[in-house]
């Protein structure tokens, strides 16, 4: 009796064959809207259906080599037919390991572009100067996957720290790519800021937010403020006396938005109104207010130096993961962009906790 994954499995095969079969229907090749829908439903289940056409395919290879084992006079061709058998065991436990992997759920927001917010938070101007070292590190390591950064609103201390900054993230699996670096990043160094030579503790906040879209998130005119001011800071003469800066207040929910990166009031409002809906957008998501708030404090906690997802220790050149209990020895290039392998080494971890949960 074949088990569930493989009924599964042939069932996700049979959808995608009949989706192919769509794409090639002349009524649908008319009906553009429709076409696509089908063709994004075809390339969901893509890998999974052509893994399992693989494994089926080892699957025949491997009863034609068990057969022809038996029934073969010659001993030197059985032997042959019994190590061609054993190879493709091998390949199809291998194939059939990911095949489970492929049927995990998948997150519904991983292909989505972003918003990201940093924010200081314990230890004053020390943690404004490492929040925008987070940010510098975001940065590069955006562009190093191609992604398109939009500055939606920075508040920048005169040391050149960052009180509070917000961009977007645009580009095919920016959230899948950011999602676990919400939480309290904390830091152990000597301070720029510190004579003394004594290593301080300091956190930043930062929270990712998958970005919707304006059919996924109702905003009635009733329910928001829009005020315009002008934007605070260096910017010239035009900053100072033009009122462009944007600020969305949502009474439901108490969601305050602001956005003055642009010298554009359109610009300002489009921007701001992005952010609203992404974090209405995962507002809504949450069952009720204190699921909300639990959710918001699971991402970015309180900022408190005890609360923290990961550690970036200077003195020992360390940067450690609390979350999986894993370190890497390479913090100057890390805190350059080079992130990769810390967000691989999370995935790998959210996979298998899944998988143990089968």
């Amino acid at each position: 009796m074949q088990d569930k994954m493989i009924l599964k499995l042939k069932d996700i095969y049979a959808r995608y064959e009949e989706l192919s079969r769509l794409m090639s229907d002349p009524e649908v090749i008319a009906d553009t809207a429709k076409w696509t829908e089908v063709a994004k439903a075809q390339a969901e289940i893509s890998e999974t259906a052509q893994k399992y056409a693989e494994y089926a395919e080892c699957e025949r290879q491997l009863l034609s080599a068990e057969e022809a084992a038996k029934t073969e006079t010659d001993a030197d061709m059985r032997e042959l037919f019994a190590e061609e058998a054993g190879v493709c065991r091998k390949k199809l436990a291998e194939i059939r390991e990911e095949l489970k992997i492929l049927l995990l759920p998948k997150d519904k927001n991983d292909d989505r572009n972003c918003i990201v917010e940093i924010r200081g938070g314990a230890g004053g101007e020390e943690a404004a100067l490492f929040a925008y070292e987070l940010y510098r590190m975001y940065i590069i390591f955006c562009e190093h996957h191609r992604l398109k950064i939009e500055e939606i609103d920075k508040n920048q201390t005169e040391l050149g720290g960052i009180k509070e900054v917000v961009f977007n993230v645009a580009g095919r699996g920016a959230y899948k790519l950011l999602k676990f670096e919400s939480g309290v990043h904390r830091v152990q160094r000597v301070p720029e800021t510190e004579s003394q030579g004594r290593v301080h503790t300091s956190t930043a906040t930062v929270a990712v937010l998958p970005e919707a879209d304006d059919v996924e998130v109702d905003i009635k005119d009733e329910d928001i403020r829009v005020d315009v001011y002008r934007s605070s800071g260096a910017g010239g003469q035009k900053v100072n006396k033009t009122e462009t800066a944007i600020r969305i207040t949502h009474f439901p929910t108490g969601i305050v938005v602001t956005c003055q990166d642009e010298r554009s009031q359109l610009k300002n409002k489009d921007k701001a109104f992005k952010v609203l809906r992404s974090r209405l957008y995962d507002y809504y998501n949450s069952k009720n207010q204190s699921a909300y708030d639990e959710h918001r404090k699971s991402l970015v906690g309180t900022g408190d130096r005890s609360e923290r997802i990961r550690t970036y220790n200077f003195p020992q050149g360390r940067v450690t993961d609390h979350r999986i209990g894993f370190s890497l020895y390479s913090l100057d290039s890390f805190i350059m962009g080079d992130i990769e392998e810390m967000i691989e080494a999370l995935a790998v971890a959210e996979r298998e906790a899944l998988l143990a949960g089968e």
